[in-house]
């Protein structure tokens, strides 16, 4: 008989709703919740969580669900996976906290020489850790000015890297993330992504030779930032938060030449892309750049808060006091994520790209038989399914959209939007091809109330 996975609760039926949610529990902490939490967080749905293992949520009235958001892609091993908890368990019982910042401790050290091995681009690196990944979005911002000593920045329209006020000056993603808090950082430019289902130019690739590449150089360059000023091009390998875009092949290589032709430090977001996400270590792999920072948060340490930004080490070489934080690279946290990249090496990437493989192709006859969906797009366990009233026009089914997330929720399946009307699947890298097929077959009986009207 074969062995049933650490990582995995006892065996009982996922999805399986009891009762329709809210439960009466769900309904007396969601009344709690609403008197003394600041309304600015995104809810989207009423599940009130107790407790989580593997690919499986329980809500506090008993509904068990198929995760397919990760808290925001976030748990790669999966929740609570056994032996993330028990490097948690063990160095909490050693020491809980000695700021990293003003003293050593062997779990920072050796995460650092992980991150320098992992990370792409060869030569001695350098890593400041952080709790989040607009933290590490901070500290790559700051580095790159730092290091350039010019004073101007491209960032890209779609992007999201974070709220914090610098993290945010780079972000283009919703006008909501930015209203009523400006001034923020100057010097920051935004200019077109490569939005080839959705040109704004009207292109079509590869017709196009890359066009928005060609803006950048030809337009914003010699009207808009004079480049020999910019200290960084700011860039997701894949948007995430702008809707699960992928650009094509040629986008990185040529953009990333760009930058080196003119002195341009290359900083790579790998918050929600990194960490074996979509197949590879890190999506920017995927094109075969090496990045001069890259930015890493989320899945890096399965759920405890953990920032990382990498650098060469000729590079990362501010002084002391030049940037620092209490509680980056907390030994708990250190160990947690030293597990999680043994575990995501060992297998998890793998998976990642296997059954990420496996579920792009069934959501693309999930297209042909929907009208709803306009595109299905991603790599590995990182996905977008582009909800669209036509696909001729592209007119957005924001509405659908979110009707959709919400009979998913109802049915079992948590799921996420991005962008304005795309579905964003992004599952913990563990689950299997069976678990996939249940996704897709809630999404498929959705979508065909849907449209039956």
């Amino acid at each position: 008989m074969a062995k049933r996975s650490a990582a995995r609760p006892p065996s009982k039926k996922v999805p399986s709703i009891k009762t329709v949610p809210p439960g009466p529990k769900a309904r007396a902490w969601l009344s709690r919740d609403e008197q003394v939490l600041s309304p600015s967080s995104t809810r989207i749905y009423p599940l009130v969580i107790e407790k989580a293992r593997g690919a499986t949520v329980e809500d506090v009235d008993g509904n068990r669900y198929l995760d397919f958001t990760a808290g925001i892609a976030v748990v790669a091993t999966g929740h609570s996976h056994p032996k993330v908890v028990e490097a948690i368990r063990r160095q909490a019982a050693r020491f809980i906290h000695m700021s990293g910042t003003d003293f050593y401790y062997p779990a920072q050290v050796k995460l650092a020489e992980t991150m320098a091995r992992i990370t792409p681009g060869k030569g001695p690196k350098r890593t400041f850790f952080s709790n989040s990944g607009a933290e590490a979005m901070e500290a790559a911002f700051k580095l790159a000015r730092y290091r350039t000593r010019r004073p101007l920045t491209i960032a890209f329209q779609g992007a999201f890297h974070g709220r914090t006020m610098g993290a945010l000056s780079l972000t283009g993603s919703k006008a909501v993330q930015r209203r009523h808090f400006s001034p923020l950082v100057p010097g920051v430019t935004h200019v077109p992504y490569a939005y080839c289902y959705r040109c704004p130019y009207g292109l079509t690739y590869p017709s196009c030779n890359m066009h928005c590449v060609n803006v950048i150089r030809d337009v914003y360059c010699k009207s808009v930032v004079p480049p020999e000023d910019v200290a960084a091009i700011v860039v997701e390998p894949i948007q995430g938060e702008g809707g699960v875009v992928v650009p094509p092949p040629e986008f990185h290589p040529m953009l990333a030449e760009l930058a080196r032709e003119f002195g341009m430090l290359y900083v790579v977001d790998e918050v929600q892309s990194g960490m074996g996400r979509t197949g590879k270590m890190f999506a920017i792999e995927h094109w075969g750049v090496e990045p001069d920072i890259v930015a890493i948060a989320k899945g890096i340490a399965s759920g405890l808060p953990m920032g990382a930004t990498v650098a060469s080490a000729d590079l990362m070489s501010w002084p002391p006091g030049a940037h620092a934080n209490t509680f980056g690279g907390n030994p708990v946290a250190c160990e947690a994520a030293l597990v999680t990249i043994e575990l995501l090496e060992r297998k998890l990437v793998a998976n990642a790209a296997e059954v990420g493989g496996s579920l792009l192709r069934e959501l693309e006859k999930l297209k042909a038989r929907h009208r709803l969906i306009g595109d299905v797009r991603g790599k590995g366990l990182m996905i977008g399914v582009e909800c669209v009233r036509d696909r001729e026009t592209k007119e957005m089914a924001i509405q659908e959209r979110n009707d959709i997330i919400q009979r998913c929720f109802r049915k079992g399946l948590l799921l996420l939007g991005c962008g304005q009307n795309v579905i964003r699947i992004v599952p913990p890298l563990l689950i299997t091809k069976q678990e996939a097929d249940v996704a897709v077959e809630i999404l498929d009986g959705v979508l065909t109330e849907i449209e039956r009207g």
